[in-house]
C-alpha cells in the first residue's frame, strides 16, 4: 500500500514528511514537500497502479512533478536563489584550487543542477564544483582544461556503468577513517594552498612540501593590501558563520519585526560568501577608480555561455599532439579515484539529508544521475562535480520542497555568465581565498583521532596512513589507506575469535566461532580445535557450535573434512550443532563421512556428542553420510 506525506516543521520552515495513507486523488494543498522521495508505484485514486513504473523509478521527476504544489514555488525560489549566491563566488574561488582559469567553475555550477532535477532523487542535494573535486582535478589534469572535461566524461561514463550496473555496494569499501584522514588533510592541503593568494604571493609551487616552504621563504614579500583584506574577509565570515549557528528560530507566534528581523539575519548569513565577494569588489573597484590598486584581482573572464560540444578526446601542444590512449594514461588512477569520491560524498550526503528530513533515496539512482551529470557536463566545459555538502545544507535550511530549487540555481549561474562576467574582474583573490578557506577548515575532523583512540585504535592505523600520505600524493594517501583497511578486513575474516570451553564435566569441548566461516579462516579453526583437543589429557571429542556462521565454501568444506579424518584417527568425534539451513545443506550435499549434527546445544550436550540413533531422515535432528570423504578432498589433500 502506498504511503501519503503530510507536512511538519522542517529546518529554515521547510514542510517535512510524514507517513501516512495515501491516494493520488484529493491532496489537500500544502502537500509534501518530499513527495518525490519513495520510489515504486504508488496507487490511484481508484486503486490502479499509476502506469509506467520503470519510467517513474528512472525519471524520479514524474513522482513529483504531476503533484507540485504552487505553495512549494516560493520556497523553491527562495532555495535556489541562496544557493545561487553561494555557489557564484565559490565557483570563481574553486576553480583556483582546480588549477582552471575561473570560469570553468561557473561552466561547472549549472549542468548539474538541470540535471539532478530530473533524476535525483534527494529534494535537498545540490551537485556542482566542491574543495574536494577540485583538489583532486587539479592532482590528474594537471592544470589543463582538455584533460579535466576528459576527465568529467570518463568520470560520468563510469560512474553511469556503476548505475546500471548496481555496483554501487563498492563505495562500501572506502571506510570512515579512511575518508575522515583524506578530508582532513585536504582541509589543511587546500587551505594552505589559498594562503599565497591571501598573502598576495606569486610563483608558489602546488606540491603541498614545497608550498610550505616556499610560503615561509616568501613571507617578507607579502602584500600588504592583499593581506588585511583577506584577513578582513576570513574575520567577517568566521563571524558571520558563527552567528549563524546560534541563531534562534524565530516562531509564528512572535511579532512581525522579529520575524523580519530573524529573515534579514538569516539570509545575511546564508549569503555570506556573495556579500564578502561583493563588498571586496565594491572595494577593489573604488581604489581602480581613484588610480591605484592594493589587491590582486582575478581579472578577465570570457563572457557568455560556454560552447555545447563534444569533449576533445585530443590535445595539440607546441611539441605535437597527444592522442586519447596517452591522455588515458596521464590520468592514471585518477580514472577511478574521481568518480568513486564523487559518488562517495554525493550518496553521504544525499543519505545524510534524506535521514534528517525524513525521506529515501535510491543509491543507484544517484549513481545514474552523477553519470549523466558529468557526461552532459563535459559537453559545456565542466570539470567534474559532485555532491556539496555547504551548499546542500543552504538548500535544506532555506525550506527547499522539490529538486526544482536546483533550476533557479543553475538559471541563476547562467545569468552571471551572460551579464556579470565583467564585474568578475574587479574581485580580489584574497577575497576569494577567505571564502575557500572558511569553506574548508569545518572538514579538519580533529576529534576523529580521539574518538578512534577511545573506540577503536586500530582504526587509526588507515586514517593515519591516509591523512599522512595525502600531504605526498592525494591517489598515494586513498590507495594506501583502501589497502591498510583492506589489510585489516581480510585480517579479521581470516582469524576469526574462536571461543572454546568445556562441556560434560570436562568429557567434550565446545567450540564456537563467533562470525562466518571462509576459506582463509579455516586453519585458524582446525588449529584452535586440534591444539584444544589432542593436547588435552586425555583428548578430548569436540561440539562445533555453528550459530553464528550464515555461509561457507568449498576451501571451509575441505578442511572440515580433513579435520574430521584427524580427529578420528585419534578415536575422537566432531559434532555439529546449531546449523542454518544454507550451511547444513551445503554439509549434506558434500557427504563427509562420520558427518553428525544436532539442531541445538543443548541436545548435542545431552547426547554427548555421539550421533542419536532413530533419528529418522528429519535433517534438524541428524544426519550423517558414508561418502568416502576422498572424493570431496583435493588430491594435495588426501592422506
Amino acid at each position: 500500500m502506498g504511503q501519503s506525506r503530510r507536512l511538519r516543521s522542517g529546518p529554515g520552515g521547510a514542510p517535512r514528511l510524514e507517513t501516512g495513507p495515501e491516494r493520488c486523488g484529493g491532496r489537500r494543498a500544502g502537500g509534501s514537500c518530499a513527495a518525490m522521495a519513495a520510489p515504486g508505484p504508488r496507487q490511484c485514486g481508484g486503486g490502479c497502479c499509476c502506469p509506467c513504473p520503470a519510467l517513474r523509478r528512472r525519471l524520479p521527476v514524474l513522482r513529483w512533478l504531476p503533484r507540485y504544489n504552487p505553495a512549494w514555488l516560493r520556497l523553491d525560489l527562495v532555495a535556489g536563489l541562496s544557493v545561487g549566491l553561494t555557489v557564484v563566488p565559490q565557483a570563481l574561488a574553486y576553480a583556483e584550487v582546480a588549477g582552471l582559469p575561473p570560469e570553468y567553475g561557473l561552466y561547472s555550477s549549472f549542468m548539474g543542477c538541470f540535471v539532478y532535477c530530473f533524476l535525483g532523487t534527494a529534494k535537498d542535494v545540490t551537485l556542482g564544483p566542491t574543495a574536494i573535486m577540485s583538489l583532486l582535478v587539479s592532482s590528474y589534469a594537471f592544470h589543463e582544461p582538455v584533460y579535466a572535461i576528459l576527465l568529467t566524461f570518463l568520470s560520468g561514463c563510469i560512474q553511469l556503468a556503476m548505475g546500471l550496473l548496481h555496483l554501487g555496494f563498492l563505495l562500501d569499501f572506502i571506510s570512515c577513517p579512511v575518508i575522515k584522514g583524506f578530508t582532513s588533510a585536504a582541509a589543511i592541503t587546500i587551505s594552505f594552498n589559498q594562503i599565497k593568494n591571501i598573502l598576495g604571493l606569486r610563483g608558489i609551487p602546488r606540491q603541498f612540501f614545497l608550498q610550505v616552504f616556499e610560503t615561509l621563504r616568501r613571507i617578507g614579500e607579502t602584500r600588504a593590501g592583499d593581506a588585511v583584506l583577506g584577513l578582513a574577509c576570513l574575520a567577517v565570515l568566521a563571524g558571520l558563520r558563527a552567528m549563524k549557528s546560534c541563531l534562534p528560530r524565530a516562531a509564528h507566534v512572535e511579532p512581525l519585526p522579529v520575524r523580519v528581523s530573524y529573515h534579514i539575519v538569516w539570509t545575511t548569513t546564508t549569503a555570506r560568501n556573495a556579500l564578502v565577494v561583493l563588498f571586496a569588489g565594491l572595494v577593489a573597484y573604488s581604489f581602480q577608480v581613484m588610480g591605484s590598486q592594493p589587491f590582486t584581482l582575478i581579472g578577465s573572464i570570457p563572457r557568455g555561455l560556454p560552447p555545447f560540444r563534444l569533449p576533445r578526446f585530443s590535445m595539440t601542444t607546441p611539441n605535437g599532439t597527444i592522442p586519447f590512449q596517452s591522455m588515458v594514461e596521464d590520468m592514471g588512477v585518477g580514472l577511478a579515484v574521481v568518480p568513486l569520491m564523487g559518488l562517495l560524498e554525493t550518496v553521504a550526503i544525499a543519505k545524510a539529508f534524506a535521514s534528517q528530513n525524513d525521506y529515501r533515496i535510491d543509491p543507484n539512482q544517484e549513481l545514474l544521475a552523477m553519470g549523466f551529470a558529468n557526461i552532459l557536463g563535459s559537453f559545456v566545459s565542466s570539470y567534474p562535480i559532485t555532491g556539496s555538502f555547504g551548499r546542500t545544507a543552504v538548500n535544506a535550511q532555506s525550506g527547499v520542497c522539490t529538486p526544482a530549487g536546483g533550476l533557479v540555481t543553475g538559471a541563476l549561474v547562467l545569468l552571471s555568465l551572460v551579464y556579470l562576467t565583467s564585474l568578475f574582474y574587479y574581485i580580489p583573490k584574497a577575497a576569494l581565498a577567505a571564502v575557500i578557506i572558511s569553506a574548508v577548515v569545518p572538514m579538519f575532523d580533529a576529534g576523529i583521532f580521539r574518538t578512534l583512540w577511545r573506540v577503536k585504535r586500530l582504526d587509526l592505523v588507515p586514517l593515519c596512513v591516509t591523512f599522512l600520505l595525502c600531504f605526498w600524493e592525494i591517489q598515494y594517501g586513498i590507495m594506501a589507506g583502501m589497502l591498510v583497511s583492506g589489510i585489516l578486513l581480510l585480517y579479521s575474516i581470516a582469524r576469526p575469535p574462536v571461543k572454546v570451553s568445556e562441556v560434560l564435566d570436562g568429557d567434550m569441548l565446545f567450540v564456537q566461532p563467533w562470525s562466518s566461516l571462509h576459506f582463509p579462516a579455516v586453519e585458524c579453526l582446525r588449529d584452535a580445535v586440534c591444539s584444544h583437543a589432542l593436547t588435552a589429557s586425555p583428548p578430548r571429542s569436540v561440539i562445533l557450535d555453528c550459530c553464528h556462521i550464515s555461509s561457507i565454501d568449498y576451501t571451509v568444506v575441505a578442511g572440515l573434512a580433513e579435520l574430521l579424518q584427524e580427529l578420528h584417527k585419534h578415536g575422537l568425534s566432531l559434532a555439529f550443532c546449531s546449523l542454518q539451513d544454507p550451511v547444513l545443506q551445503v554439509l549434506l550435499s558434500a557427504g563427509l563421512e562420520g558427518f553428525q549434527h544436532f539442531p541445538s546445544r543443548e541436545e548435542a550436550e545431552r547426547c554427548g556428542g555421539a550421533q542419536p540413533q532413530g533419528s529418522g531422515a528429519a535433517p534438524s535432528a541428524s544426519a550423517s553420510t558414508s561418502t568416502s570423504q576422498s572424493s570431496l578432498l583435493p588430491a594435495g589433500l588426501i592422506q
